[in-house]
């Protein structure tokens, strides 16, 4: 299937689990451009080389910088033979639903030497989100940080920080990634996990042949950083902390909150948080890990690793010693299953909520939905072998629904009126089968698999 560009749909929008669409008032702002070109370089990690597939050569990817009322206009050239589709993670696409990026979703994928521009426009949001490939697992390597500053002449509802540095978490594999997870579709089992967690791109000191791949925060006494935090692993919830330094979170997932001080922050998958660290007011002649493993509580397959980065001062002038001399110490993060320490951390979450920057709650909400998220089973075809609980195959779903890719993408099947066959519009909005939700689950763990969506009027407050 091709690629087009298409007008913005007037009146329907899809909920399909992606993205609620709001009226808002129209913002001014300039026009940025840039342009992703997505190709195969080599990539050596834990002294494994592989072909990855990145955009421009980088990875993690480039940087996309703009301010909030910026209309961004990126173009995407596919230059490898996988399909390829890019999401704005987090971005509220304003009625341009086209350039959301999930593919078969808002769009068909961008097929090899073909390009696609994403066309939109940041509304009413400042922080960090990130941008990251929407098809298969090639976000395990496409991926890169977004940064929206405020409007021109506005300020931070904190104080200026001396420098911002973005810090994204990976994972990365030995293995290609599309064979990880092709190989879990066929057999129906948990996929392979990753080989390392990565900062930046770098698995760190603690992995083996990863001493020379790690990241360093230089940083200098008394001065104030912000630390543009990402989480881009495929699917793991991530403890983060700086030995000997407290964090104070300002920011989550591109909408300000109340600033509160941390040792430890959880991040879970596709989510970012925007940190103030404080340095120590002299050089403390010593360094510190900066260290992230994972917070798990399901039964499944994960990656109980711990990567690694330093942060360093800066010598002073004139300085004979070497951070080479100093001792390095280490944070002490929570257990692997440590649910209060998360509970409580997820409690702290609360909207600035400030006259400049309301908690705009809708008084009047036209449609209700109760979701329940989790992992149940398909039973395996016909002479297969499958690896899941009990030979079948392990499923995810919401409200016991089970999402079916289908080969054209639901908003253009929608626009031309041609969703005969494609979807149906009867997605449950409420569990089909009630149970205690926050108790022993149902014995019976069969998945319905279908295309369903839920098709709202536009401006619908849900």
């Amino acid at each position: 299937m091709g690629v087009s560009l298409l007008p913005s749909p007037a009146f329907l929008v899809f909920f399909s689990f992606f993205t609620f669409c709001l009226l808002v008032d129209p913002v001014l702002g300039i026009t940025r451009h840039y342009k992703f070109d997505v190709k195969l370089h080599n990539v050596t990690l834990l002294c494994h080389t592989r072909s990855i597939i990145s955009v421009n050569g980088q990875f993690p990817g480039p940087r996309i910088v703009a301010r909030e009322g910026d209309q961004l206009l990126i173009k995407v050239v596919n230059h490898v033979h996988n399909n390829v589709s890019i999401h704005w993670h987090g971005i509220r696409q304003l009625r341009s639903g086209w350039a959301d990026g999930p593919a078969y979703v808002t769009q068909c994928p961008i097929q090899t030497g073909q390009s696609y521009v994403y066309n939109f426009t940041i509304v009413g949001q400042r922080g960090t989100l990130f941008w990251h490939a929407h098809i298969s697992w090639l976000r395990a390597t496409l991926y890169g940080p977004f940064v929206i500053l405020p409007k021109r002449g506005v300020p931070y509802p904190f104080a200026k920080p001396y420098k911002e540095v973005p810090i994204v978490f990976g994972e990365w594999f030995n293995a290609d990634p599309e064979a990880v997870i092709s190989q879990a579709f066929q057999t129906g089992g948990g996929p392979n996990i990753s080989d390392a967690y990565t900062i930046n791109g770098l698995p760190g000191p603690l992995y083996n042949c990863s001493a020379k791949d790690t990241f360093k925060l230089k940083v200098k006494p008394g001065k104030t950083y912000l630390l543009r935090l990402i989480n881009a692993a495929l699917n793991d919830e991530l403890f983060f902390s700086i030995a000997n330094h407290t964090l104070t979170a300002v920011d989550v997932d591109a909408i300000y909150v109340k600033p509160f001080e941390t040792e430890t922050l959880l991040i879970t998958p596709g989510q970012t948080t925007n940190v103030i660290l404080k340095t120590k007011p002299s050089y403390p002649n010593a360094t510190f890990f900066m260290t992230a493993r994972p917070y798990v509580t399901g039964q499944g397959t994960f990656d109980n690793s711990t990567v690694a980065g330093i942060l360093e001062y800066e010598s002073p002038p004139n300085s004979l010693h070497s951070s080479k001399m100093f001792p390095l110490f280490k944070p002490i993060l929570p257990a692997l299953n440590d649910t209060s320490f998360a509970t409580n951390f997820a409690s702290r979450l609360r909207s600035l909520a400030s006259a400049q920057y309301p908690a705009n709650v809708p008084r009047k909400v036209d449609k209700h939905f109760f979701f329940t998220v989790g992992l149940g089973t398909s039973p395996c075809q016909h002479n297969q072998t499958c690896q899941g609980p009990n030979g079948t195959k392990f499923a995810a779903s919401v409200n016991n629904i089970s999402f079916t890719m289908p080969t054209t993408a639901l908003l253009q099947a929608h626009f031309f009126g041609q969703s005969n066959g494609v979807y149906t519009p009867d997605f449950p909005g409420t569990p089909t089968i009630p149970f205690n939700y926050t108790g022993t689950p149902p014995d019976n763990t069969v998945v319905i698999n279908g295309t369903k969506v839920v098709v709202l009027p536009f401006n619908t407050s849900v």
